[in-house]
């Protein structure tokens, strides 16, 4: 690396700001080719097998080349020799970012950087002169004014004569570019989009991009504009203004026009420079930091009587070399892309009239200003790779949108303006095209706008936009098939199956299975080297966009089923593997759709769904076509993978109901490519084999579930990650067969399962609970299942008892470790798992105290609320008091309890706070469950507890009851009914417990319920539930306890006043308390008590039997 190029102390501003005649190792001088200026220009890289630049050099070269980039022209220095250093300067920036791999660390080093990059992109820009700061901060806001109010005035006066002889010239060079030279800036450096003024500028569709008050870059007329296009055009920085100042040539000698040329022509290049600087600067540095510039950038809806910032859309609408905005398109291509975050902010569904900008406006603002450039751009443009560019661009930005928090019309717009481009000449335009048509039909699918637009009739959108692309074809070349009557356009008002043909669906069919046209098969040939159907690349955009729709838009996309059945078929049988893989995979998304219609939950109504003899006749047709032959494929392993993904969804029902010998081939062949030496095949057998093992006509078939397990467990010792993880998913859902098959009446598949087996799966669950995360995740699930299923002549064999010990202590140690969220979670589900199974000695087993002690650590320290959830409810699954062991151990589950409940809202993740109802439910319904089974000796600790923090328990024991939490993942309940039926059962126990003599234990605790219970139906106002009681607690002997005193009884007033006769059901409902009243009522005798629209009265001669009527003169009641 070593010349004098960039030594450490030097002056780097009095070498680079001379011309650029510097050691080679740095640039070359200004006699030199750009090509070789380039080259040494990347001297970071330019030595195969050397070290990179060290970085104390790297940073010194880094700041003279920025240094060069921000010093003005000189006086001595012409134009040209500046574009050059400006060029070599970019060229150096650039090889440090990619081959020197420099990090912009800092941030004023990126906002130099960004600052300056700004500038030069927009050098020599005719009728454009922007004034930047030195450094660019992250913010949301424009930053600075770019344009000066004056210096576009004079450029604009002083290029006015000329104007005229413009307009014969750049008619002549749009007729150069239609015929493929796109070398403009090499010469002139003109564009000629189109007529600027009046109806001239070209619009496919009237109305449909909008063009109102200001585009203060461009200002571009729609068709039909008028005198108020003429009148946008006559801004300071319009479309005549630059086109006026490039076409000065015409005032000069001939050498002097050659002089502007050439000028013009590297201050293209300077700008081209700038922008690739740019696109490795985004490349090198996080979105999240790129995204605090975003306003510097992209483009903003201008306020009414403000110009518009300038942005990488003024290059795009502006800049005379297609090059240079095919460039820019590039750069904002990779800005949106990734976006979808930082765009998900965006909203606009509403109009907003506040003293300030929300930052979500402000995002949708820009996305909507970047819809309404680029189609724009995309009419004006003329050059086809940078239109195919422009179509890219848009299908970024399509892509990362949030159209559902957006205002309707935007994809109308798109959608209305790219359907000309479907039959455009140049084959990348197509294609480009159909990409954007599937993204549209892709993003947040599905859409009831993007639904009104496929059922559109067939020539909606084309009939009238011949004129802006010259290259379209009739609009109704693709209608081949069939199709019936024609939507209203605006008729349909919900997204229900309709018989009406897909216009999309059917383009896409002709596309891929029928001959291409006369018309197109000139500028094809080349791609389809002679072939009678339409360019590969084209068939196969097709094939994704249908692919799309059958995943998005499936209600639509069934009416075709058959008819896409033989497009698959077809694409199945042909010989190239390409179009073979998008056709099994638009097999799968039809398979997934079908699967995702029979689900049980399911919105689709039975009427609408596809038939299931239908889905039989599908699948037959497929399995008697070329798909067998696509499974046996060995050349092709990514094709067989495929193929083994679009059998594995196949309809279970369909499945059951296919003759049985397409049953055993596809079950055979599943099998035998388990065997495949492919990685890629492998793993999708296995994720096939995981699937099929749920199928009810399979899963109780021994024979099959066996021969499954061997190949799923042989699969579980590939060296493959991929096909490990594949394989452990499918052992978990074989696991989950046999917990299926327990619930059976019929108990011969356990006895038929062979037990060397279960002991073989059981091994490699815990060895692969230690492999890698994307392992151990579904190998624990599968340990849980296989512990739920072992019989109880499974466990007393002593070759069991060793592995059971071991397997439970994976399943601990899993719950402890700090692996993945999604590996502990499974890990608390399969605990809870093992507790389900009551052979097991969970309570006397010395691995009893550590599945605790692990649980209980969870549920109150994880950071993970999700990961508490799921230990809270394996808590709560033993269903005997033995199963919680000593009276410590459940001591210690009680306490861990409410300690979790209490710290249920202490995190400092926000994202978890959505969680905290769904843990404190969890966990009450925990506790509610441990009150039920307790034991006399466990009465001291709960009333120890709730002595501390009683009200606490109680106060979220009621929201419990309360809630109208809908029932999770965890199974807990969700009616009224449930809660408060948990509650009462656990009072009931707690009164049948036989307390020691003198325990205040017990009365403490059943007074903590009774107030719960009568807080709750009281707050309800549920006079039914007051009536609706049973007298399980109420005895002859005892009724109710007053302060443990004394006793009495009431009886209800209402309309419907009960007789004297049901007091025993009435008195349930109220609550006699003692110490920390919220409310207390002292009275005697005959006496009533109001509280919340209830009405009691108190007869103290309504007692029983033994019961002294003097203890009723005093009495407090809150009910």
């Amino acid at each position: 690396m070593g010349s004098a190029a960039c030594q450490p102390g030097s002056a780097p501003c009095d070498r680079m700001t001379a011309a650029p005649a510097a050691p080679s190792s740095t640039c070359s001088s200004t006699s030199s080719s750009p090509r070789t200026t380039a080259r040494a220009a990347a001297w970071p890289r330019s030595v195969p097998g050397q070290p990179y630049l060290e970085e104390p050099y790297q940073n010194i070269c880094f700041q003279a080349f920025l240094t060069t980039l921000q010093s003005p022209k000189s006086s001595d220095m012409d134009d040209i020799t500046f574009c050059m250093l400006l060029q070599n300067a970019l060229k150096g920036i650039q090889s440090l970012l990619n081959g020197g791999k420099m990090k912009l660390t800092q941030t004023d080093e990126l906002g130099a950087l960004l600052a300056v990059l700004k500038k030069t992109m927009f050098h020599g820009l005719p009728g454009l002169n922007i004034e930047m700061p030195t450094v660019l901060y992250p913010t949301p806001l424009p930053q600075y004014d770019g344009r000066p109010p004056i210096k576009p005035q004079q450029t604009e006066s002083s290029t006015s004569r000329p104007a005229v002889n413009k307009r014969k010239k750049s008619k002549v060079k749009a007729k150069k570019i239609q015929q493929g030279e796109e070398e403009e800036e090499e010469s002139s450096g003109e564009r000629e989009v189109a007529p600027v003024t009046g109806s001239g500028r070209l619009n496919p569709h009237k109305g449909d991009t909008q063009c109102p008050s200001s585009l203060g870059v461009s200002s571009l007329p729609l068709a039909g504009s008028g005198a108020a296009g003429k009148d946008q055009v006559s801004s300071s920085f319009s479309s005549s203004s630059w086109k006026r100042v490039s076409s000065s040539e015409s005032d000069y000698s001939d050498a002097e026009g050659g002089m502007q040329s050439k000028v013009r022509s590297y201050q293209a290049k300077v700008r081209q420079g700038a922008l690739a600087c740019f696109l490795s600067t985004i490349k090198s540095i996080e979105k999240k930091v790129l995204y605090g510039y975003w306003s510097a950038f992209v483009p903003d809806t201008p306020e009414l009587g403000s110009p518009q910032s300038v942005s990488l859309m003024t290059l795009t609408l502006k800049d005379p070399s297609p090059k240079t905005r095919a460039c820019a398109l590039q750069v904002l291509s990779a800005i949106l892309e990734g976006s979808k975050q930082f765009l998900s902010v965006a909203e606009d569904t509403s109009d907003h009239r506040r003293a300030f900008t929300p930052f979500s406006v402000m995002i949708a603002s820009s996305i909507k200003e970047l819809h309404r450039c680029l189609l724009l751009a995309l009419v004006a443009e003329s050059s086809s790779q940078t239109l195919t560019q422009i179509i890219k661009c848009l299908a970024n930005l399509v892509s990362n949108s949030p159209y559902n928090r957006l205002k309707l019309s935007l994809l109308t717009k798109v959608w209305n303006q790219i359907k000309p481009y479907i039959r455009h000449k140049d084959v990348n335009v197509r294609v480009s095209s159909l990409t954007l048509l599937g993204a549209i039909v892709s993003t947040h699918a599905p859409l009831p706008e993007v639904q009104l637009l496929l059922q559109q009739p067939c020539s909606s959108g084309l009939s009238n936009s011949n004129s802006a692309t010259p290259h379209v074809s009739p609009p109704d070349w693709w209608k081949k098939g069939p199709s019936g009557p024609f939507l209203e356009e605006a008729a349909v008002s919900s997204p229900k199956v309709s018989s009406e043909p897909c216009w999309l669906i059917r383009l896409c069919i002709s596309i891929v299975v029928l001959p291409k046209e006369d018309a197109c098969s000139g500028s094809d040939a080349g791609s389809t080297g002679g072939s009678t159907y339409e360019p590969f690349p084209l068939r196969l955009e097709a094939l994704q966009v249908l692919a799309h729709l059958a995943r998005g838009y499936f209600s639509m996309t069934q009416v075709y089923l058959m008819e896409l059945g033989e497009v698959i078929c077809k694409c199945l049988g042909e010989a190239d593997p390409s179009v073979q893989l998008h056709g099994a995979k638009l097999l799968e998304e039809l398979g997934t759709g079908l699967i995702q219609q029979y689900k049980p939950d399911s919105s689709i109504a039975p009427d609408q769904r596809v038939p299931v003899s239908l889905v039989v006749m599908f699948w037959t047709v497929m399995l008697n076509g070329p798909l067998p032959r696509a499974l046996q494929n060995s050349e092709h392993p990514t094709l067989q993978a495929s193929a083994c993904d679009a059998l594995s969804s196949i309809l279970p029902e369909a499945f059951s109901n296919l003759l049985s010998d397409r049953q055993i081939l596809c079950i055979t062949m599943l099998l035998g490519l388990n065997d495949s030496k492919n990685r890629l095949v492998k793993a999708a057998t296995s994720r096939a084999l995981g699937v099929y093992v749920l199928f009810p006509c399979l899963r109780q078939d021994v024979i099959f579930v066996a021969d499954t397990a061997n190949a799923i467990l042989m699969s579980l010792q590939d060296k493959s990650l991929n096909v490990r993880a594949k394989a452990a998913w499918s052992l978990g859902n074989l696991t989950d067969t046999l917990i299926v098959n327990m619930e059976t009446p019929d108990p011969s598949f356990q006895e038929e399962f062979s037990g060397l087996l279960l002991l073989k799966m059981l091994r490699s669950a815990i060895e692969a609970s230690k492999d890698k995360d994307k392992v151990k995740s579904n190998a624990v699930r599968a340990l849980g299942n296989l512990l739920h299923f072992l019989q109880p002549s499974h466990i007393e064999k002593p070759r069991f008892a060793e592995i059971i010990e071991e397997a439970i202590q994976a399943l601990i140690s899993t719950v402890l470790i700090e692996a993945a969220m999604k590996v502990r979670w499974n890990a608390c589900y399969a605990m809870g798992n093992v507790f389900k199974n009551s052979a097991l000695p969970l309570g006397t087993a010395l691995w009893t105290s550590q599945a605790y002690n692990a649980l209980t650590s969870v549920v109150t320290s994880c950071k993970n609320f999700k990961v508490r959830i799921r230990s809270a409810a394996a808590l709560s699954v033993p269903g005997k008091r033995e199963h919680y062991g000593s009276v410590d151990q459940y001591a210690q589950i009680w306490n861990a309890l409410v300690t979790a409940l209490q710290k249920s809202e202490d995190t400092t993740d926000f994202l978890e706070f959505k969680y905290c109802a769904s843990l404190r439910t969890q966990i009450c319904q925990a506790l509610i469950h441990l009150l039920s089974l307790a034991s006399a000796s466990d009465l001291s600790c709960i009333k120890e507890t709730l002595e501390l923090n009683g009200d606490m328990v109680q106060s979220y024991i009621l929201q419990f009851l309360k809630s109208g939490t809908e029932r999770d993942d965890t199974g807990a309940p969700h009616s009224p009914q449930e809660r408060d039926q948990m509650v009462k059962t656990a009072l009931e126990h707690i009164s049948s417990v036989q307390a020691l003599a003198g325990d205040t234990a017990k009365r403490a605790i059943m007074g903590f319920l009774e107030d719960i219970l009568a807080v709750y139906f009281d707050s309800s106002g549920s006079q039914a539930a007051l009536l609706g009681l049973t007298n399980r607690f109420l005895k002859t002997d005892v009724n109710i306890r007053m302060q443990g005193k004394s006793k009495v009884l009431a009886h209800p007033v209402s309309p419907t006043a009960c007789s004297c006769s049901a007091w025993t059901q009435c008195m349930e409902q109220l609550s006699w308390k003692g110490k920390n009243n919220r409310k207390i009522r002292e009275g005697k005798g005959n006496s009533e008590y109001h509280q919340t629209g209830s009405k009691f009265t108190v007869f103290p001669t309504l007692v029983s039997p033994g019961l002294d009527s003097k203890q009723t003169e005093s009495w407090t009641c809150i009910p």
